[in-house]
């Protein structure tokens, strides 16, 4: 069965930076769309970044571009968050997403409604 587990969350002041990780496994990792997102409690799950099979294309939303970069390294089926100059707006809960496993068919969706695979979420706090 699919499992994604994400590690890296925690508190830190802002300006500070933070690596979310997001190791998958039953899954064939290699040919789909990956993403981050991220909820505040009362609020819609929305998307923070999401990235193609191969890596190269990448959307950001635009409150976290320029400050957040999303990679991923298929070989070890693990997909990267990094977070520089947090804000204290940036806290939230991040989950790590799939879409069911099928062929790749840009652009990767931003929809959570089109995910179908999440991991438990880490929780991110940015102190002001």
């Amino acid at each position: 069965q699919v499992q994604l587990v994400e590690s890296g969350g925690g508190s830190v002041r802002a300006g500070g930076s933070l690596r979310l990780s997001c190791a998958a496994s039953g899954y064939t990792y290699s040919r789909n769309c990956m993403g981050w997102f991220r909820q505040v409690l009362g609020k819609e799950r929305e998307a923070v970044a999401t990235i193609s099979p191969g890596g190269n294309s990448q959307y950001y939303a635009a409150s976290v571009k320029g400050r957040f970069t999303i990679s991923r390294d298929n070989a070890k089926k693990t997909l990267y968050l990094q977070m520089n100059s947090l804000k204290p707006e940036d806290t939230a809960m991040y989950y790590c997403a799939a879409p069911p496993d099928s062929w790749y068919s840009p652009p990767c969706s931003r929809l959570p409604r089109d995910f179908d695979y999440w991991g438990q979420g880490t929780q991110v706090t940015v102190s002001s």
